[in-house]
C-alpha cells in the first residue's frame, strides 16, 4: 500500500507565542512517526557516496532523509507505512546539490533502491581523460519493476557503449543519453521499451545505422538522434511511429531518400534532418504531415524543385529551412499562402526565375532568406516591406536580381541588391557613315533602350544635322 506526501509541503510542527509567554505546539502530522525502511537508507548513504566521495556522511548529515533532513535531489514516497527512495538526482541541478567529486563509481547499492522511479545525473561525470567512466553494464534489471526515468546529462566523461541490459527496463517512459561521450552502435534492445513517450540519444558518438526495431515504439513523442555518427538510410519503419511529434536527426551522416512512410506521422511538429546526406528531391509524403510547424532540411543535396508538394496543405509551417539543398526551379507561388510561416530559408541553391511579389503579402514572415541563387528581374515588394525586414530580407549574390531605381533615396532599399539600370544606346549598322559631309547611310539604325523593350525601325532616314544634335540632346535626358 502506497502513500505519496510531498515532504516539503508538510506541516511537522506549528509553534506560536501567546502573549503570556507560553509556546504552542500544534499537532505534528500523522506520518512523522513513519520511519525510513534501515535497509533502504544504508543503500541510499552509501549510493550517494559513491558519486560525492567517502567524506559524506550521511547518517550525521541527514539523519532523517525523508523526513526532518531531507537531502537535496531525493524524493521518498510512503509503501506500507515506511520510507522508500522513488527519485535520486546527482549533480548540479538544484540549490543545495550533490555536487559529484573527481573520482566517482556506481556502486551495487545504487541497485537496492527497489522503489526507484526516476534517476538522473547532470553534469557528474565531466572529464573524459584523466577520470572517465562507464555505465554499468549489469544489474539494471533490479530497478525494471518501477523505473520510469534514467537521464544521463552533459557527462563528458562518461564514455563506452549503452549496456544491453537497458533494454530490461521495460517500464521506462523517458530514456535521456544527452550530451555525453559515449559512443558505439544504438542498441537493438531499445525497441523493447514500448512505454517510452521520449528517447534522446544527442551529442554522443553514436554511429551505424538506426536500428528498424525503433519503428515498434507506438507511443514515443520524442525521437532526437542528432549530433552523432550515424549514416545509412532511414529505416521504412520510422513511419509506423504514429504518435510522434518532435524527430530530430540533424547533424549525422544519414543518407539516401525520404521515406514515403513518412507520410503516416500525421501528428508530426518538428522534423529536422539538417547537416546530412538525403538525396532524391522532396518526397510528396512531406505534404501530408499537416501538423509540421517546423521543417527543416538544410545542408543536405536533395535536388529537385519547389513545384512537385502542394504547399498549401501544410498551413501549419512556421519554419520552413530548405537552405543549401541543391533545389533548382521558380519559387512557386503557392508558398506565399502558408500564413503562419516567420521563417523561409531557401538561400545557397540554384533556384530561378522572378519573385513573386504575393511572398511580401505572408503576415507573420519575419526573415526571407533567398541569397546565392540564380533570381532574375526587378523585385516588386514595397518600400514598407524594405523598412520592416532590413537585413532579414537576404537577396544578394543573384546576379540578374535588381530593384526599382527609386528607392535608392529611400534609405530602404534591399541590401546588397543592385539598383536596376536605365540604359540608352546608339547603334549603328555602318561605323563608316559620316556625319560631316551630310552624307548618311540608309541601312543605319537607331536603338533606345530605357530599361523595359527595345524598338528598332529600319529604313531610310533622312535627318539635318540639327536634328540629330537635337536627338542626342533628347537621349541626354535618359542618361
Amino acid at each position: 500500500m502506497m502513500k505519496t506526501i510531498n515532504i516539503n509541503s508538510r506541516v511537522i510542527l506549528v509553534l506560536c507565542v501567546v502573549n503570556l509567554g507560553v509556546w504552542c505546539y500544534g499537532e505534528a502530522d500523522y506520518n512523522d512517526a513513519a520511519p525510513m525502511e534501515e535497509g533502504e537508507k544504508t543503500a541510499l548513504y552509501t549510493a550517494i557516496q559513491g558519486f560525492v566521495g567517502n567524506w559524506w556522511n550521511g547518517s550525521d548529515l541527514y539523519p532523517d532523509p525523508c523526513g526532518w533532513t531531507p537531502v537535496q535531489g531525493v524524493s521518498c514516497d510512503l509503501f506500507d507505512g515506511l520510507w522508500y527512495v522513488t527519485a535520486l538526482s546527482i549533480g548540479p541541478i538544484l540549490d543545495n546539490y550533490l555536487d559529484c567529486a573527481p573520482i566517482v563509481e556506481f556502486r551495487p547499492q545504487l541497485f537496492e533502491l527497489k522503489h526507484l522511479k526516476s534517476l538522473t545525473f547532470f553534469s557528474c561525470f565531466v572529464s573524459p581523460h584523466k577520470h572517465p567512466i562507464t555505465i554499468p553494464s549489469k544489474n539494471w534489471e533490479k530497478l525494471a519493476g518501477n523505473l520510469e526515468t534514467l537521464e544521463f546529462r552533459s557527462n563528458p566523461g562518461l564514455i563506452g557503449k549503452v549496456p544491453s541490459s537497458f533494454g530490461s527496463l521495460i517500464r521506462l517512459q523517458s530514456l535521456v543519453l544527452l550530451e555525453n561521450g559515449l559512443t558505439g552502435e544504438l542498441p537493438r534492445n531499445v525497441g523493447n521499451l514500448t512505454k517510452l513517450k521520449r528517447l534522446v540519444f544527442a551529442a554522443n558518438w553514436f554511429y551505424g545505422r538506426i536500428p528498424d526495431t525503433l519503428g515498434g515504439l507506438n507511443e514515443l513523442l520524442i525521437l532526437d538522434l542528432s549530433r552523432n555518427l550515424l549514416s545509412g538510410s532511414l529505416p521504412l519503419t520510422l513511419g509506423g511511429l504514429n504518435s510522434l511529434l518532435k524527430l530530430d536527426l540533424s547533424n549525422n551522416q544519414l543518407a539516401g531518400s525520404l521515406p514515403t512512410a513518412m507520410c503516416h506521422m500525421k501528428n508530426l511538429t518538428l522534423l529536422d534532418l539538417r547537416n546530412n546526406k538525403f538525396s532524391g528531391g522532396l518526397t510528396k509524403s512531406l505534404q501530408e504531415m499537416y501538423s509540421l510547424g517546423e521543417m527543416a532540411l538544410s545542408n543536405n543535396p536533395i535536388g529537385g524543385d519547389l513545384h512537385g508538394l502542394e504547399w498549401s496543405s501544410l498551413q501549419n509551417l512556421v519554419v520552413l529551412d530548405l537552405s543549401n539543398t541543391g533545389l533548382t526551379g521558380e519559387i512557386p507561388e503557392s508558398i506565399a499562402e502558408l500564413k503562419r510561416l516567420r521563417f523561409l530559408g531557401l538561400r545557397g541553391n540554384r533556384l530561378t526565375g522572378n519573385l513573386s511579389p504575393k511572398l511580401a503579402t505572408l503576415p507573420c514572415v519575419g526573415a526571407l532568406y533567398l541569397d546565392g541563387n540564380n533570381l532574375t528581374g526587378e523585385l516588386m515588394f514595397s518600400e514598407l516591406f524594405y523598412g520592416k525586414m532590413g537585413r532579414r530580407f537576404r537577396a544578394w549574390n543573384n546576379p540578374n536580381l535588381c530593384y526599382p531605381d527609386g528607392l535608392a533615396s529611400t534609405g530602404h532599399a534591399p541590401y546588397g541588391v543592385k539598383p536596376c539600370q536605365q540604359e540608352v544606346t546608339l547603334i549603328e549598322a555602318n561605323t563608316n557613315s559620316k556625319l560631316g559631309d551630310g552624307n548618311y547611310n540608309q541601312n543605319s539604325h537607331l536603338m533606345v533602350s530605357l530599361g523595359f523593350s527595345s524598338y528598332v525601325n529600319g529604313g531610310f532616314w533622312s535627318f539635318y544635322l540639327v536634328q540629330v544634335f537635337t536627338m542626342a540632346q533628347l537621349l541626354s535626358c535618359f542618361l
